[in-house]
């Protein structure tokens, strides 16, 4: 269902209904409003309804069990805890987050420091991610907008997305026409038809049309520019943590939907103005402590059985509990562990797909304090290709609080740098030198540069998408009604990806779950559902024969 911002029945960020529980100051902050309705900018953005109910629980509140702390496990804790399910949340690490937590870390001056797993983009087209984070920051005040995304690529070449404008097809006519990687010769020599699936991207036929296919070789079939293909769709596939000759076509064409071809909300992002877990979880922890949530944080989840007389036990540190319903909100390796784990969870063919699955090769965030500030034209941030294995650099001091204070008062820098898809067997020190010395000559003002401290984090827990994988990916619903999955690797018919597809999926997995109990639950939006232009998806109909 489309609907004009100006008639939807909520806003597109998400309706937050704010419900009192108990007496005294802490119900009177429970009872602050929902946030007020915004306009989002792109008019053809589509709400989803959820099912006719009573807004909240009446009589014994059902019990129900999220594992995992993540953005998934968040947002279904707080659509269920906010309709008067009483939720406990169990989070495997000392803190809430998921992949993007931070843990504190010393330096070696004595101060105090955060590390994360790395710089993410909240872009304007997350609707349902930015109305979880409006529970607790109704204005998004903890968001800062950086002024563009430029991508730079080894030969010299750069390009970006600042002076282009945002609403399709205008923005590729104008990033084409502006763009030093379009050459005139180079998109005479492009293959229209075989491009005509980009726009019109719908899912999931999307996936029956291309998952079949790598991202490499349908920009083969294009004939798309060598340059622009490095400078741009390269940087993107890497997005998703692997190389596009391993990821499937369907999530690139679905990605340049979202972000490019399908929305007109632009390319442009923000970031958060703290680390992780000030600006962003430890508030939305209170929000849900404030709605009666119980959160287990350091309790991993050892197994998850279905109950005789319906629900689950969950067994977590040798204790066990009964629960009405459980969201499995965990990473591909955590979900595999559990499942193994529990052997009477789902049916033979649920389980079998669930041990199929597979994680995207290692990544690696290196931070690192240096004794000089970048030099101020430097952008916040930068998206790289044709670096040696370096993807993108971010300048944190330059939106960060924390890392802005470090800088002032020392007067170095605060610099972060990421490499996607690393290759295996890698000598994991050498390869960090390495990414050092690309960034040296990248930003010539850092040659000398002395590094105060630095810290690295190798991680390998990001879904894989492969060619021909999509069948495998679990859905939100599971062959037990009480269980459901939520994640960034959960298969949805939603134009949903990366950050927005966890949040998403973690609303649907609590509506799923508020509808068998009668409830209403949450509203939430999605960038329009097909291609922007009739012509040009009659044209690909046409093509797809």
């Amino acid at each position: 269902m489309t609907v004009p911002y100006d008639d939807a029945p909520a806003h597109p960020y998400g309706d937050a209904p704010a419900f009192a529980q108990g007496d005294g100051p802490a119900a009177a902050r429970r009872l602050r409003p929902a946030p007020a309705p915004r306009r989002g900018r792109d008019r053809r953005a589509r709400i989803l309804l959820p099912r006719d109910g009573r807004p909240r629980v009446t009589g014994e509140p059902p019990r129900a069990a999220v594992v995992g702390g993540g953005i998934a496990g968040l947002a279904a804790a707080t659509a269920l805890a906010e309709r008067g399910v009483r939720v406990t949340l169990y989070e495997r690490e000392q803190q809430l987050g998921g992949r993007l937590a931070g843990r504190p870390v010393t330096l070696s001056d004595g101060s105090a420091a955060t590390m994360s797993r790395g710089f993410h983009a909240f872009f304007r087209q997350y609707y349902n991610l930015r109305g979880l984070l409006r529970r607790a920051d109704p204005g998004l005040d903890r968001l800062r907008a950086l002024p563009d995304y430029p991508l730079w690529h080894s030969s010299g070449l750069r390009d970006g997305f600042a002076r282009i404008p945002r609403t399709p097809p205008w923005n590729a006519l104008a990033f084409a026409a502006r763009s030093p990687s379009f050459r005139a010769a180079d998109l005479a020599a492009m293959n229209p038809r075989a491009a005509l699936p980009l726009f019109d991207v719908r899912v999931p036929e999307v996936y029956r049309r291309l998952d079949g296919l790598s991202a490499a070789e349908l920009l083969d079939r294009i004939r798309f520019p060598e340059a622009a293909r490095h400078l741009a769709f390269e940087v993107f596939s890497r997005s998703f943590f692997v190389h596009p000759r391993t990821l499937s076509a369907a999530e690139l064409a679905l990605m340049f939907h979202i972000y490019f071809l399908g929305s007109g909300e632009g390319l442009l992002f923000d970031v958060p103005d703290e680390p992780f877990p000030q600006a962003l979880w430890e508030p939305l922890g209170d929000y849900l402590a404030g709605h009666g949530a119980t959160l287990l944080e350091g309790r991993a989840v050892d197994s998850v059985e279905p109950a005789p007389e319906g629900g689950c036990t969950i067994t977590a540190g040798g204790a066990a509990d009964l629960y009405d319903a459980v969201v499995l909100a965990l990473d591909t390796a955590g979900l595999r562990r559990l499942v193994a784990a529990s052997p009477r969870l789902g049916d033979r063919d649920w389980r079998t797909r669930i041990r199929r699955l597979r994680t995207a090769p290692p990544f690696l965030v290196s931070r690192y304090w240096l004794d000089r500030p970048v030099g101020r034209t430097r952008p916040g941030f930068l998206a790289t290709s044709g670096y040696g294995g370096l993807d993108n650099v971010s300048v944190l001091d330059r939106w960060e609080g924390e890392a802005a204070r470090w800088a002032a008062r020392t007067g170095g820098g605060v610099v972060e740098l990421h490499a996607y898809a690393t290759a295996a067997g890698l000598h994991r020190p050498s390869f960090q030198e390495l990414l050092l010395t690309r960034l040296r000559s990248l930003y010539p003002e850092l040659r000398d540069a002395l590094v105060v401290d630095e810290h690295h984090e190798w991680r390998a827990d990001c879904p894989h998408f492969p060619v021909g994988g999509y069948e495998d990916r679990p859905t939100v619903r599971t062959p037990d009604p009480a269980v459901m999955v939520a994640g960034d690797l959960v298969r949805t018919d939603l134009p949903v990806a990366l950050m927005e597809r966890a949040a998403t999926t973690g609303f649907l997995a609590a509506n799923a779950l508020l509808e068998r109990w009668g409830v209403r639950g949450q509203v939430l939006w999605t960038v329009p559902d097909r291609g922007r232009s009739a012509p040009l998806r009659a044209l690909a109909r046409l093509a797809a024969g």
